[in-house]
């Protein structure tokens, strides 16, 4: 399913964006507190919008379980793989 390749990119895109602004919480947190926590913040609310993406993923599949039957066999090894990778 196209949908879920496209959620799959913004779950990359916007893991990216987390983890620079984890690095620069990292890097500003002893000279500039203020900024380091302004970025961390910022950071949690971009993996939190990767739970929402991600929530979103799982419940299409389930949607789908429950009209089409299993979802076809290539769709769950390409969605395993980036959830394997996504959560590490």
């Amino acid at each position: 399913m196209r949908v879920i390749k496209c959620m799959s990119e913004d779950i990359e895109r916007t893991m990216d964006m987390a983890e620079e602004n984890i690095k620069k919480a990292i890097e500003y947190k002893d000279e500039f507190p203020v900024a380091a926590k302004a970025y961390y913040t910022k950071s949690l609310a971009l993996m939190e919008s990767i739970k929402g993406i991600h929530d979103g993923v799982v419940e299409i599949i389930k949607q789908y379980r429950a009209t089409n039957g299993e979802p076809p066999e290539p769709m769950m090894a390409i969605y395993n793989y980036l959830h394997e990778r996504q959560m590490n």
